[in-house]
């Protein structure tokens, strides 16, 4: 379980996060939500260690993160920001990449590694893209080596920067796909989203932020039907049944 306790943050004496406190389970999806400037990020990033709170403490397993070493943390905690080079190197060499953490120190792969990466490259759906470098991959089969990455990684905590952002509906779909499969199978999944009925469909949890603070950690359902998004957001959730499930859309107040 990762634990936040009471972790604020600012930007050149600008608060960002103010007194955030919550926990992650493993084998939930959470989606982080919220308005442009809410603070969404800068909590990701915290959460990855890529940034470190001016107060409070986040704990992993019961471990404060600034207990962990380099290499174990990264055994223990995947990430994929939204902006990251796009290296001149083989999709199959960029998944190898998530196998480093766990390597010896001669940094080579052993049987085992590239049967991981095999497997990763084909639970991604990007097995066909093995050879190819990938600066020549679109937007959907770029997403599609990184995710095969974190799979290869194989780490319990997953998370991720605005994951669907410039892809068509399909690939939004297909990385919702991948990214709920990972929850199911045992992992913390965590992903900024700004699309909200990707987040009511699939997540177990959404991380409601505002204005640098937590507003609420639920399910879904019990967000969207008690009228918290529409009060954050300034819109107008209407549940529709449809084939048993019921969905979300959104109006303008």
């Amino acid at each position: 379980m990762i634990e936040v306790k009471d972790v604020s943050f600012s930007y050149d004496k600008e608060p960002v996060l103010k007194n955030v406190s919550l926990a992650l389970a493993p084998g939930k999806f959470y989606a982080v939500v919220g308005s442009n400037g809410s603070g969404k990020t800068t909590l990701i990033r915290l959460l990855s260690r890529l940034s470190l709170p001016d107060s409070g403490q986040l704990f992993l397993d019961g471990k404060s993160y600034a207990e962990f070493e380099r290499r174990d943390f990264a055994r223990q905690l995947a990430m994929l920001p939204q902006s990251r080079p796009v290296p001149a190197i083989s999709v199959r060499e960029l998944v190898s990449h998530g196998r480093f953490p766990h390597l010896p120190m001669s940094r080579k792969l052993l049987a085992e590694d590239r049967r991981v990466v095999e497997r990763a490259l084909l639970e991604a759906g990007a097995e066909s893209l093995a050879r190819r470098s990938v600066k020549e991959l679109s937007g959907g089969e770029r997403q599609r080596a990184y995710l095969a990455m974190l799979l290869a990684q194989d780490t319990p905590y997953v998370l991720l920067d605005e994951p669907t952002t410039y892809l068509d509906v399909s690939a939004q779909f297909t990385v919702m796909d991948m990214l709920q499969k990972m929850s199911r199978s045992g992992k913390c999944v965590a992903a900024v989203l700004h699309d909200l009925s990707l987040a009511l469909q699939y997540c177990d949890e959404l991380i409601l932020m505002e204005k640098g603070e937590l507003r609420a950690a639920a399910p879904p359902k019990a967000l969207a039907d008690g009228g918290l998004l529409d009060r954050v957001f300034h819109i107008r959730c209407v549940p529709l049944e449809y084939e048993g499930k019921t969905e979300y859309v959104f109006h303008k107040k």
